[in-house]
């Protein structure tokens, strides 16, 4: 019973993974991102021109042709690399204060800022 539950648990890993794809998880800004070789990624601001390059040295995990490797605490000389695209902003926060029976109302917003990368290679 135990054998067959674990080879469907690792059946149902390798179904997730898919044939053939890689995909990293690495820490940028107190986040972790599961990233793979092309997609899209909106990271923290940063002041870097479109066209540039952004290393992201703190890998945690690494998955290549159904086998995974993973850190303690990092994989050792893994690095993700990602093209800047360039800074977006995100959509308006609006904050309010209110202090009942005082005739006191506050309503300020804010739209945070950040950058936009593409990855460009997984190497571990």
């Amino acid at each position: 019973m135990a054998k067959a539950a674990a080879d469907t648990a690792s059946a149902t890993a390798a179904s997730m993974q898919g044939a053939g794809h890689s995909y990293a998880i690495v820490v940028d800004g107190g986040r972790q991102y599961r990233v793979r070789e092309g997609q899209e990624l909106e990271i923290d601001f940063r002041h870097l021109p479109p066209g540039s390059e952004v290393v992201f040295e703190d890998v945690l995990a690494v998955s290549r042709a159904g086998t995974l490797t993973l850190g303690r605490p990092k994989v050792k000389n893994a690095s993700v690399k990602a093209e800047v695209l360039g800074s977006v902003q995100g959509d308006k926060i609006f904050v309010q204060k209110f202090r009942r029976r005082k005739n006191y109302r506050r309503r300020t917003g804010h739209r945070s800022i950040s950058t936009k990368v593409r990855i460009a290679s997984i190497t571990a």
